[in-house]
């Protein structure tokens, strides 16, 4: 890249580590080796976003799928809500956006 020319948004962060990810019924549990909050949870819906780390994974997560209407986010732990249940390409969608999140955040 030249300076002064198009801004090339390259990587800047580390790639999230899923340690395990569990499918109940249309939650899915995603455990991972990175914190998004402190030690207070956060509820997320398509209405209320919020800010900072956690509103910024939603907003992400929400514009992915639209069936997809709830997280709470814990620490390194986050919990997708999707009507409908999962299948396999809605769940790599969902993992590969979290692995990549503070890539770029």
């Amino acid at each position: 890249m030249v300076w002064g020319t198009e801004y090339d948004p390259a990587p800047m962060g580390q790639t999230v580590v899923i340690n395990n990810a569990v499918e109940i019924g249309d939650l899915i549990l995603i455990d991972t080796d990175r914190s998004f909050t402190g030690q207070d949870g956060v509820v997320l819906t398509r209405d209320s976003t919020g800010e900072a780390v956690p509103g910024k994974l939603a907003e992400r997560l929400f514009d992915l799928d639209p069936s997809i209407d709830h997280l709470f986010v814990l620490q390194n732990t986050v919990t997708v809500r999707r009507r409908g249940g999962w299948d396999e390409a809605s769940k790599s969608a969902v993992l590969t956006t979290v692995e990549g999140f503070l890539l770029f955040y």
